[in-house]
């Protein structure tokens, strides 16, 4: 195979893939991640792209198809982390009672308040 029918991904694939494209007589390359940080790292890359893929999404078929991959890697990393279901529904539960949740969609057109800490930028760019 030459290197001109190669496309090259450099990230942390689902399991099953390396069977699907031999099973369509093509060829990959593909190592396991032995090293516990490397895996941890690696999933933390992919929910970043699995969220943004979440985020386009427009039908409820593909919203549940796109929720669906987050939340597997999101499930991967809380085994990994070794985190129990009580921590993340106490966490979860802390959290709507400090931030609050999105019932009445407010939607926030400017702030006096400087000290107020978002993940975006003031312009809504991620950080």
């Amino acid at each position: 195979m030459s290197e001109i029918n190669r496309v090259y991904y450099n990230k942390l694939i689902r399991d099953n893939v390396p069977a699907k494209i031999e099973a369509k007589h093509q060829q990959c390359e593909y190592r396991k991640i032995t090293d516990v940080q490397e895996l941890q790292q690696e999933l933390f890359k992919k929910i970043k792209e699995e969220a943004a893929s979440l985020s386009m999404s427009r039908t409820k078929e593909e919203f549940l198809e796109e929720y669906s991959d987050l939340m597997v890697v999101l499930e991967t990393l809380i085994r990994q982390l070794e985190i129990s279901k009580e921590e993340l529904i106490e966490v979860r539960k802390d959290n709507l009672i400090k931030k609050g949740g999105y019932k009445h969609g407010y939607f926030l057109n400017w702030s006096a308040d400087v000290d107020y800490r978002s993940n975006e930028s003031v312009q809504g760019i991620p950080l």
